[in-house]
């Protein structure tokens, strides 16, 4: 861009900064939710899903009682699910997904013909991974995944049709493919924007999900069973999460509109990328490698406490205020997810001979927790959430920066298709009311402007 034209932008900007802002006082003024949130941070109730429950807090004469987070697939604790894999000494990730979709716990031969049919819609399409995926690298994975998704519209015989059967085949053949589209994905990256080999990786049939990424993701393939245990635990963990947040949100509004599965849960992407969602457990990563340059020894808890309180204050890392990866939009004493990820860090830190990574994290749950409850008078500490130990968990399993958010979509795609089938049988699109701050104006002729 030329600087003339640069420049002119620069104005244009300047013109939207000051005409489309809208003071946050004027939703108070006219009684109106902002960002759907009730003034006790709760959120507005817009909908009903029997997909999953997020508890965090109850009432009591009207009043918002902190409580211990809970989340249930399908009424099912996440917690028992994963209590049960482990006690069977199997991964459970098939198991959700078929439990979110179908709204039961499957039987050892349901599970069986589940990853049967998975199977048999793992294929891309002919020519699918030369012209879609390798000959368009992208920097960013999130973009290019999103970009791969929406392709897939263009290689389905009947992409457009919302009947239930067609709309479980294209889920289904999503949930599928969407390893192999991650996976693929980062290797034209490393090889087109990073100049690293091309190196790519068929899937196995007799492997799950997290087997397969691994597989797929690493050079040589190899993987310890303690890592596909861990990735699945994550993958399970991120797989549901309520109708109401962004991403599952974002879902059913544009599947209210009827439009295709493709589009659907490309949308439901493009959500899950930006920083207040998904892409947060980024953000909590860039603060602990932060935390590590500016603390003269980050291994003390002193000098943890330290910049955390510069980062409270806004003299710190991007000057938000935030701590990010504690605290919560719904959870209040915990984040169910963030207990469950601590146990399995811990574990694999101590395997990994990296102690001192996971007292970093705790360090900062702890520390930071309860500086936010000081600074803000809560009654309790600020708990963890999941993406303070998530961001540790990729670490320790040598995954990549690049892949942090992608797997988090791979993971979440079963409850985005399970929250588009429910929205696909509603019949009813989505359409709330806005208030205008303008006024009548009277058209002007050119010259009298």
């Amino acid at each position: 861009m030329d600087k003339k034209t640069t420049n002119r932008l620069k104005r244009y900007a300047r013109v939207i900064e000051r005409r489309a802002y809208i003071d946050p006082q004027f939703y108070e003024d006219h009684k109106i939710k902002r960002g759907l949130r009730n003034k006790n941070g709760t959120g507005v109730l817009v909908g009903v899903t029997g997909v999953a429950d997020v508890v965090g807090y109850a009432y009591e004469d009207g009043k918002k009682i902190p409580t211990p987070g809970r989340l249930d697939y399908r009424g099912y604790s996440v917690e028992e699910i994963l209590k049960g894999a482990r006690e069977r000494q199997s991964h459970a990730f098939e198991e959700v997904s078929y439990l979110l979709l179908f709204g039961q716990l499957p039987t050892q031969e349901d599970l069986d013909l589940y990853h049967e049919t998975l199977w048999s819609l793992t294929a891309l399409p002919g020519g699918y991974l030369e012209d879609v995926i390798l000959k368009t690298a992208n920097k960013n994975l999130m973009n290019k995944i999103m970009q791969s998704v929406l392709s897939l519209y263009s290689y389905d015989p009947d992409p457009d049709n919302t009947e239930i059967f067609n709309v479980l085949n294209q889920s289904l053949g999503l949930i599928a493919k969407m390893p192999m589209i991650l996976a693929y994905c980062y290797a034209a990256k490393r090889h087109y924007v990073d100049d690293a080999s091309l190196i790519i990786h068929r899937p196995k049939s007799n492997y799950d999900p997290a087997e397969n990424l691994l597989h797929m993701i690493r050079p040589d393939s190899s993987f310890t069973e303690e890592e596909a245990q861990i990735l699945d635990t994550l993958m399970v963990l991120h797989a549901e999460h309520g109708g109401g947040n962004n991403s599952a949100f974002a879902t059913h509004v544009v599947s209210s509109s009827g439009t295709d599965s493709y589009s659907a849960i490309t949308t439901a992407l493009g959500s899950l990328k930006g920083p207040r969602h998904g892409g947060a457990n980024l953000m909590v990563d860039s603060m602990v490698a932060d935390l590590k340059d500016k603390a003269s020894d980050w291994t003390k808890a002193g000098q943890v406490k330290k910049y955390l309180e510069a980062v409270l204050d806004k003299k710190a890392f991007d000057r938000s205020g935030l701590i990010y990866g504690l605290g919560h939009a719904v959870y209040t004493l915990s984040d169910p997810r963030a207990l469950l990820l601590k146990e399995r860090a811990r574990t694999l830190a101590q395997s990994k001979n990296c102690p001192e990574e996971y007292q970093l994290i705790e360090n900062i749950e702890k520390i930071g927790g309860d500086l936010i409850a000081e600074k803000f008078a809560l009654p309790h500490p600020a708990p963890a959430n999941v993406d303070l130990y998530s961001g540790l968990i990729f670490h320790l399993l040598g995954i990549p920066r690049d892949l942090f958010t992608p797997i988090f979509a791979l993971s979440r795609t079963t409850g985005w298709c399970a929250h588009r089938l429910e929205q696909v049988l509603d019949k009813k699109i989505m359409r709330p009311a806005y208030l205008t701050l303008n006024q009548p104006q009277k058209y002007l002729p050119m010259e009298d402007r």
